[in-house]
Parts: structure tokens; sequence; C-alpha cells
């Protein structure tokens, strides 16, 4: 059995950035010290941070002092402003795409777009992005939704950070025949559009493809979704406890990736294990 790994799997910037600013919290900052919302989509690894001293809160009300962490994905800024007003000290973790992306946002309603946030609905990013248009944008979650979107006279275009070009390109499309003045911000993190595409190439190319990540993040979903459309036997695991042995039945060739908020030591535990079902000859 041969165990490949996506070329582009790990961390990505913004994860590392975020988790080196929380470590340094814990041993620079007012005591104690929080996450606005998990600060990323790892339950193994908030687990790990709550360990050290930090948890995760939903919100500012349910803080009085201490240390306030702003999470990857972002938030509204009059969040961070009312975390400010109450004395507490704020750490921007936000993921410096998702920041860039959310000023692209501002200006396109500043220079009087109508914004067009193509995205997830739910997704905490999505929601920031959404403040920052003073929650005047239109979220679109695929291209099927463009039929009962009316024509307007200018549309501007700012992207979920963890996106698939596919989308874009398919909604951009269909955007054509809903305004005069089309402009788009490809707001997709290129890290993630490495990862997408080395996972595929590498889902096709296996016999069986494990994509490791939370369960609750929409990057790991969305690249487990990319690589079943090239190898139906895909399967998105957050643990090594959930591999299963029957899956390498028949399986030569087995490619490993995972999301951008995964850590190494998770896909080295997903690694030993598969290595545990070989039965020596």
């Amino acid at each position: 059995m041969r165990i490949t790994v996506a070329k582009h799997a790990g961390y990505c910037y913004g994860v590392n950035r975020a988790l080196k600013l929380a470590h340094e919290a814990t041993e620079d900052s007012a005591k104690p010290i929080y996450t606005l919302g998990p600060i990323i989509h790892n339950p193994q690894v908030v687990e790990s941070l709550m360990r050290q001293g930090v948890n995760a809160v939903q919100s500012v009300s349910e803080v009085d002092e201490g240390t306030i962490i702003i999470r990857t994905h972002g938030v509204d800024p009059k969040i961070t402003q009312a975390a400010k007003s109450k004395g507490l000290k704020v750490i921007d973790a936000t993921c410096p795409f998702v920041a860039k992306a959310q000023q692209r946002a501002a200006n396109l309603v500043k220079n009087g777009h109508n914004v067009v946030i193509v995205g997830e609905r739910n997704h905490p990013e999505v929601a920031g992005l959404l403040a920052y248009t003073n929650n005047k944008a239109i979220v679109i979650e695929s291209a099927q939704e463009l039929d009962s979107l009316s024509v307007m006279e200018r549309i501007g275009v700012v992207v979920q950070t963890t996106q698939s070009l596919e989308n874009l390109a398919s909604i951009a499309k269909g955007l054509l025949n809903k305004t005069k003045e089309l402009t788009i911000f490809n707001t997709i993190c290129s890290a993630t559009s490495q990862r997408q595409v080395t996972a595929a190439k590498l889902a096709g190319a296996v016999d069986l493809m494990l994509v490791v990540g939370g369960k609750n993040s929409a990057n790991t979903t969305r690249l487990a979704k990319i690589c079943r459309e090239k190898n139906e036997k895909t399967f998105h695991i957050e643990t090594a406890s959930e591999v299963d042995k029957s899956w390498l039945k028949n399986a030569e060739h087995i490619g490993l990736t995972t999301g951008a908020s995964t850590p190494d030591w998770i896909l080295k535990e997903v690694a030993d294990r598969l290595r545990s079902f070989i039965i020596p000859r």
C-alpha cells in the first residue's frame, strides 16, 4: 500500500497566523483570554487551546475582562468596537485574505454598486462580509439562485475566500444577464485554489482518497466534494479513529489531503492508522 499526501495540505497562512497570535496571547496578554467563536473550524485545535486557557464565547456580552481574539473568519466591525468599549484587549486574528475581501465589499457599496457575495449564507465569514456592506449585499450560493435576482444597473462581486473558482465562474456568467456593468473581485484565497487543484489531481490518480479536517469546516467540506467528483471513493474524516479498514479493500494507492485548519499531527495520526492495517507478509 502506498500513501501520497497532496502537495498543498496542512495549515494555510491565515490559520498559522491566528494560532501564533493565540499562543502569544497566553504568554503576554491580560487574562482571561477568549476567542469570539471558534478561532478556526477544527474542534481538536479548539480543544487544545481550551487546555491552555483560551476559551471560545459566542458574544462580547459574555466577557467582562481580559483579552478577546477575533477569529480568522472576521466579524462585524461594530462587534470589535463594542469589545474595545468594554475595556477589553482585542487581538485581531482575521485572515488577511478575509480582511481584503471585507474592504473590497465596503468600497463597492461606497461606489454605488449593488453587492453580491458569492458564499454560504450561514458561514461566519459571509456574515462579516455582509456587515461591511451595512447588510445591503445579496448572498448567492449557486448559479441556480440567479433566476430570482432582479436586473440591476451596477453589480459588484466579492467571494468567500474558500469558495471554488468553478462556482465563482458559474455565478459570474449568470450575472452577465442581470446587469449592464459587472465588477468582480476574485477574493478567493490563492492557497485555497492551489489546495483544491492539487487535491483533485491526486484524487483522480488514487484508489482511495481521504480528506482530513473538521466536519464544521467549509473549506474541508468543499475539498471533499471536489475530490469526490474525481473519485467516488472519497471520505471526509475528522480524526484517525474514523478510518474504516474496509475502505482499504483493493486500495493499493491512498491519497491524503487536509483542510486549511487541520494540524499536521492529525494528518500523521491518519497515516499511522492506515499503516497499522497492513498485515505483514
